[in-house]
């Protein structure tokens, strides 16, 4: 199926697996990216030698195109730029949106620009800096999320940019594509999707977490950083939606200096960040300390395998989602369903 986002980053099937921070590794975007989809490596967690690292690992395992997924507001997303333009990645997506600077830096490169955003106005201003290509989430989607529905946000955007659109949050198979494809996208996103896969290396206690969720089990919460943030409501997060001001601290406090322990940050760097964070947020202490912790609490759960104490971020298709497919399985089901949907739109006209 050809789209102008399949033109545009040389891909067979317009479907992107998003950069899931501990998810996206080399593994899942190689499996992705082999399937015939875009496969986005999540990079905030990594060190610059092991973005390298974990560029190559993909490389060596594919020679499909893929992307990587970038922090604008890292202190080194210079560096990191400058890795994926000397490693030759095709795809530079960003969590945040970029600064005019790296746009341009990566255009002149050849790398595809594809910023997320979650607002009609944020995909203006980026399609005005020559991003190429826009990934709109609504708040269907994983993670920290806006509160617009991806049906109401994705033509508001689709007619206010002239750039291929990729549409994300509440997408998991080729009726969604077909949805899509319908309000002008020129592809779907899925991150929970993929996630929930046989080529991810989530630990098999954590997707069984998910496959058990329905729809009421992921929610919408302020209570990790104080910005609103789906995933699946667990024993940490009733935990500190229960806790007091004074519990909440005390609980930020302990797990900060776990996060200290396990990353080698010290204390002042730590209150550095999290001055920052706080800068312009109505947020107390305890939640800057979470947020700062953030990271550290997805690894528990994606990494470790911790459900008891780690962050579980979810779109809301966690809730009809109840198999482990492979990349290859799960790219080719989505494309058959959405050619046997556009066939029966077809004969009943």
């Amino acid at each position: 199926m050809e789209t102008a986002l399949t033109r545009l980053t040389g891909v067979r099937h317009p479907v992107v697996q998003t950069g899931m921070g501990w998810v996206a590794g080399p593994r899942l975007v190689s499996a992705t990216a082999n399937a015939g989809a875009l496969g986005i490596l999540a990079s905030a967690t990594m060190t610059l030698d092991q973005l390298r690292a974990a560029v190559r690992e993909v490389r060596s395992r594919t020679g499909a195109p893929f992307g990587v997924n970038l922090r604008a507001d890292a202190a080194d997303a210079g560096d990191r730029v400058r890795i994926l333009i000397e490693e030759g990645v095709r795809v530079a997506s960003f969590a945040l949106a970029p600064s005019r600077e790296l746009v341009g830096e990566l255009k002149e490169a050849g790398v595809v620009v594809m910023p997320t955003v979650g607002a009609r106005r944020h995909a203006e201003k980026v399609a005005g800096w020559g991003a190429d290509a826009v990934l709109v989430q609504g708040t269907e989607g994983g993670g920290h999320t806006g509160e617009v529905a991806t049906t109401v946000l994705l033509p508001q955007v689709v007619d206010a940019v002239d750039i291929p659109v990729v549409a994300a949050g509440g997408f998991f198979d080729g009726r969604g594509l077909v949805a899509a494809l319908a309000y002008g996208a020129a592809g779907v996103a899925m991150g929970t999707r993929f996630l929930l896969t046989s080529d991810s290396t989530v630990p098999e206690a954590v997707k069984s977490r998910y496959l058990a969720a329905t729809v009421r089990d992921v929610t919408v919460t302020r209570a990790v950083d104080g910005l609103p943030h789906r995933m699946l409501r667990t024993e940490l997060v009733e935990a500190l939606e229960r806790s007091g001001r004074v519990r909440g601290a005390l609980q930020a406090v302990r797990r900060a200096a776990g996060y200290r322990k396990l990353s080698g940050t010290s204390w002042r760097r730590m209150l550095q960040d999290g001055l920052a964070l706080r800068h312009g947020k109505d947020l107390t202490w305890s939640q800057v300390l979470l947020a700062a912790n953030t990271p550290m609490l997805l690894k528990a759960s994606m990494v470790d395998g911790r459900t008891d104490l780690g962050v579980m971020a979810s779109g809301q298709a966690a809730g009809v989602i109840d198999d482990l497919p492979s990349c290859a399985e799960l790219v080719e089901r989505i494309m058959k369903e959405a050619e046997d949907t556009l066939r029966r739109l077809t004969a009943s006209r």
